[in-house]
């Protein structure tokens, strides 16, 4: 008797934990349970601290309330040009009515993957390869409408479907890779071609623009050479008439002019003017009459002057008829080289002009003023 009474104590006391164990329940917040009282739905515990009756309550499924992501594995389908393509699948769900779900369906996780597959299957069997790689956006339209409808009854709402990958077979894989490079290609080829134009046009631009710049700028340059040439005629041309000059000073200007005729290697045949004489003429002449004016008497300044003309025109005709006589020589021996040492057939060759006969014409003709 003595050890029986603490026994029993102590399983007094251990059915009356495990009582109270069995008739208080905490719930965690986003789940409810389904609660069963002899086998039968009496009532979905709420998050928080919940009362039981112990050994007659019991606690049916726990459900989780949080919306939850599910990833299928790949599944075959057979798209409108008889083409099998893998597509994987991520759907995105919720419990809302965790009665439903407990009662409505054995299990309902499965019960969707294999519906998304079947809506999947009739979806992608009436497209064809291209549209079913472009339209990603319309089939997860359709298979959330059709899940969200079917789901509906027990107590599950369908958020999102989304399609992960459409993964093709490799051979057509390898003919789409093909098929974009050459396009690429294409549009490469495209692009160089239309910039090498665009190039060539503008450097025919730049060539225009700068060849008409160039021909503006000759133009300018040749009328303001020209103005500037008429100008400086202009100038000498009214000079010579403010000057007045007579016809005696006009010959002598001629006269110191012919050595610069004669000079140049160009020069083959130089012919001495007819009006060389006149000009020489016309020179003595003016020397001579210096002193014969109406009214002026000679003054040794103007003697000296005289005399300093007639030194330089001397030595100017001098010049002149030994550049004459050289260009002689050189055309007699022309034509002793062309006639091969025989003299010219033609007109007899006229006489070499001496600066004697040049100075003796002058002297001549200042006898004669």
């Amino acid at each position: 008797m003595e050890f029986v009474f603490p026994v029993l104590l102590i399983g007094i006391a251990l059915l009356a934990v495990i009582t109270l164990a069995k008739s208080v329940r905490i719930v965690p917040q986003q789940r409810q349970d389904v609660v069963e009282r002899l086998g039968r739905y009496k009532r979905t515990l709420n998050p928080g601290l919940n009362v039981l009756l112990p050994f007659v309550d019991a606690v049916r499924t726990k459900v989780d309330m949080r919306e939850q992501v599910v990833s299928f594995p790949p599944q075959p389908v057979i798209t409108s040009d008889n083409l099998v393509v893998s597509i994987d699948t991520v759907l995105y769900f919720k419990v809302v009515d965790s009665v439903r779900a407990t009662y409505e369906i054995s299990n309902f996780l499965q019960a969707i993957e294999q519906l998304t597959v079947t809506t999947l299957r009739n979806v992608i069997g009436s497209l064809d390869l291209e549209r079913a790689l472009t339209s990603r956006e319309e089939i997860n339209r359709h298979l959330s409408g059709v899940l969200d409808e079917t789901t509906g009854r027990w107590g599950i709402k369908v958020t999102r479907v989304e399609i992960k990958a459409i993964e093709p077979p490799p051979s057509i894989r390898d003919s789409m890779e093909k098929q974009m490079r050459a396009e690429r290609d294409r549009r490469a080829a495209i692009l160089n071609a239309e910039g090498h134009k665009q190039s060539q046009i503008l450097s025919a631009e730049g060539e225009k623009q700068a060849a008409v710049l160039r021909a503006d700028g000759d133009r300018q340059a040749r009328i303001l050479q020209a103005e500037g040439q008429a100008k400086a005629i202009r100038t000498v041309f009214d000079a010579i008439h403010q000057a007045n000059p007579s016809q005696k000073v006009l010959a002598y200007q001629y006269l110191q002019a012919l050595p610069q005729i004669a000079n140049g290697t160009a020069n083959k045949v130089w012919i001495v003017p007819a009006e060389l004489t006149k000009a020489l003429e016309g020179m003595g002449g003016a020397l001579g009459g210096l002193s014969q004016m109406v009214g002026d008497a000679p003054s040794p300044q103007a003697s000296d002057d005289a005399s300093a003309v007639e030194r330089e025109a001397a030595e100017a005709a001098q010049a002149a008829a030994a550049a004459a006589q050289e260009i002689h020589d050189e055309v007699r021996v022309a034509e002793a080289k062309a006639t091969g040492g025989k003299g010219p057939q033609g007109l007899p060759a006229p006489e070499p002009v001496t600066p004697a006969s040049l100075l003796n014409d002058t002297s001549d003709q200042r006898e004669r003023g």
